[in-house]
């Protein structure tokens, strides 16, 4: 009896160890394939200078549970260097907030949302303002 509740809990452990992996090697290969997009966009373009704003994304998403019809937003103006800024808006019923923080090297300078993470990493993919989130996949 004892020995075949350790055979479960043993099956279980190595079960849930599997799982765990599949998902980190799945985030790692997403990681991976991010990077990549990247450093070929910026060795395979050359478009002038790379202090110069090109990359926007716009990501929009309602903040707040009582305001529907995606409202709020994150737009990030990033530099061919990953330099730039995140301008988001949150609107409420009776208000509206606005925030801008700045990015350095692709990574917020501040403790960036996950909206606005989100705005970066398409902008610094050249997904364009108009993009499909991927925060689903986190």
């Amino acid at each position: 009896m004892l020995i075949t509740l350790w055979m479960i809990v043993g099956v279980l452990a190595g079960v849930s160890g599997v799982v765990i992996g599949y998902v980190a090697l799945r985030q790692a290969r997403a990681a991976v394939d991010d990077c990549q997009r990247m450093i070929t966009r910026q060795t395979g373009e050359s478009r002038g200078d790379l202090k110069a704003i090109r990359d926007v994304a716009v990501y929009r998403y309602d903040a707040l549970a009582e305001m529907t019809g995606r409202l709020s937003f994150s737009v990030a103006m990033i530099n061919g260097l990953g330099d730039g800024i995140v301008l988001t808006s949150i609107n409420g019923r009776s208000e509206t907030r606005t925030y801008v923080r700045p990015v350095v090297g692709g990574k917020g300078q501040q403790q960036l949302s996950p909206e606005e993470e989100e705005a970066v990493r398409a902008a610094r993919l050249g997904l364009g303002p108009e993009f499909e989130p991927q925060m689903a996949r986190r």
